[in-house]
């Protein structure tokens, strides 16, 4: 998780307690539950990480998918979890800053934190994810076949509309110069930021933003280059142009069904790659047409009309 962020965003953020961006939905297991119990779990929930909780659900233990590794590795998956979680537990307050929680996981290095109450009792947990969206959703984030590339660059004109898009005239511009996940949103959020100061509609430039979002987020995990964010406005729509010059996508038409990733592991452990994407960004625009060469990168345009402008000139 990159700090810098967090630290760009203190003045903000300073407030924020623990309680504000932690899961309330934690799953947890009681001491006489047997470890292949446990690893059942993970499976089906998608987790690495299980806490233990007593009768009076106070945290006594922790299981992680390390220790079922370690079970089936040495033939006793079938032990009690008390016999083999892990004990003295770290846990989080929900009464904790969220520059608090910023420095656990820096000082220990856990994916995840159970969080208890002032009883000490367990009511949520919190991951790396859970911190990044809740600064997304702060910022007001919440989120056609293989042509050459070379010809729809060359042209310069909407792949919707057919009007130029002269790059060096695009009213936003965002160069996505980074590797790292945890840094995904930055585009989209100062994006939004610049919508809503150019007067435009709230809940469409959170729309707007949303899509950009899943575009940004796939420069990043899939493209293994840089790519940029342009966004064009006029009275009657907003366009936004996503490009990357990187490895592209193979088959198209399997990408947009809802579900399909082929983000690796160590990115879907960090809540990226569910395979919504594409599909998002359908879903929050007008219109969006996506053209790709594999070796060559990918465009994606997008287009979101301004039902506030017609609203103001009173046309139906």
């Amino acid at each position: 998780m990159s700090v810098s962020i967090i630290d760009r965003l203190q003045a903000v953020f300073q407030d924020v307690r623990v309680s504000e961006f932690m899961n309330p939905d934690v799953v947890y297991v009681t001491p006489d539950k047997t470890l292949l119990h446990v690893k059942e779990i993970m499976r089906i929930k998608r987790i690495s990480g299980v806490p233990v909780v007593d009768s009076e659900k106070r945290v006594v233990g922790i299981v992680s998918l390390e220790d079922i590794i370690k079970a089936l590795e040495g033939g006793y998956i079938k032990d009690s979890v008390e016999k083999r979680m892990t004990r003295n537990v770290v846990c989080l307050r929900e009464s904790d800053t969220l520059q608090d929680t910023v420095k656990t996981f820096e000082k220990y290095g856990y994916g995840r934190f159970p969080v208890v109450n002032d009883e000490g009792k367990l009511v949520g947990i919190v991951t790396k994810h859970d911190i990044i969206y809740f600064l997304l959703a702060k910022l007001g984030i919440m989120y056609l076949h293989d042509k050459r590339m070379e010809e729809v660059l060359e042209k310069g004109t909407s792949l919707i509309t057919g009007e130029t898009l002269e790059k060096g005239k695009a009213d936003f511009v965002f160069h996505i110069d980074y590797f790292d996940v945890n840094m995904i949103g930055i585009g989209a959020s100062r994006l939004k930021k610049f919508l809503l100061e150019r007067g435009v509609d709230e809940e469409l430039a959170r729309k707007v933003a949303i899509a950009t979002y899943e575009a940004e987020a796939n420069v990043v995990i899939h493209s293994e280059s840089d790519g940029y964010i342009y966004c064009f406005i006029d009275d009657e729509k907003i366009t936004v142009r996503v490009e990357d010059k990187g490895k592209g996508i193979e088959n198209l038409e399997l990408a947009m069904k809802e579900g399909y990733s082929t983000a690796p592991d160590h990115i879907r452990e960090l809540g990226f790659g569910a395979g919504m994407g594409l599909p998002n960004m359908r879903r929050y625009s007008d219109k969006m047409v996506i053209i790709s060469e594999v070796g060559k990168g990918v465009i994606v345009e997008m287009v979101f009309f301004r039902r506030d402008k017609r609203e103001d000139r009173g046309d139906s």
